[in-house]
């Protein structure tokens, strides 16, 4: 298999094809950012560190029988992954208040939500990523209802596995995001699964370990991210 031409550059990673039409390579790039982009800075080994972290969490989903894209490590930094037609759509479940809810319904943070919230937001940084609900994603033809369940249902099976992983290792998934994709005609779950794209608390202390570090400007952003792999057992080298 042969790395080709560049298919998607995003904020924090890149997607090559490859010469099989039904794989593309994953590139973790050490670049982090925030804010739509406003705030960017490159963190050493962060692509390393998400790379490796990420199969790890696709391997237990899929043990688990959640469906992903991840086929294999490549190397230090890229991913082999299924070509997807991707959804333009984020799941976001919720366990702890954290985040944009709380600016947004005057939440105190760290309230636990007793059933989890779901949320959809729209894949789209010129807007914000804004909010949208089922109706606008079946109007304007982002995605099949048929689909859309899917997507429920399996962003809620893996927030069972993954709350499980991580108290095991003393932490407190707080929220996350996921992101869907078709690969003949069946839902799969594509994208990552990082410190990235989900919040992370030691679970007595409540310190985060996750990419509010770097919103916030708490520092040892990799650092933690390492610490919270090293909680699950990964040895990043």
């Amino acid at each position: 298999m042969n790395k080709c031409d560049e298919l998607y550059r995003g904020k924090a990673k890149s997607v090559y094809f490859t010469d099989d039409p039904d794989l593309l390579i994953l590139h973790f790039r050490n670049d982090t950012s925030a804010f739509d982009g406003k705030k960017i800075e490159q963190l050493d080994r962060k692509g390393m560190v998400n790379n490796k972290f990420n199969a790890f969490i696709m391997a237990r989903l899929a043990e688990a029988g959640i469906p992903t894209h991840h086929k294999s490590l490549l190397n230090d930094e890229e991913s082999v992954v299924l070509k997807l037609d991707m959804i333009p759509v984020e799941c976001v479940v919720r366990n702890i208040a954290a985040g944009s809810i709380c600016k947004r319904l005057g939440i105190e943070e760290g309230l636990d939500l007793n059933p989890p919230t779901f949320e959809f937001f729209l894949k789209d940084d010129e807007r914000g990523d804004p909010m949208i609900n089922e109706y606008h994603i079946e109007s304007f033809g982002w995605a099949r209802s048929e689909h859309v369940v899917k997507m429920k249902e399996l962003t809620f099976a893996a927030n069972d596995v993954l709350k499980a992983l991580f108290l095991a290792g003393d932490m407190l998934l707080v929220d996350y995001k996921l992101e869907f994709g078709l690969y003949k005609g069946e839902v799969i779950l594509g994208d990552e699964f990082t410190p990235d794209g989900c919040r992370l608390w030691d679970a007595e202390t409540r310190e985060k370990l996750d990419k509010d570090r770097f919103r916030q400007g708490l520092g040892d952003v990799v650092e933690s991210y390492e610490l919270v792999g090293h909680r699950l057992g990964l040895n990043f080298g």
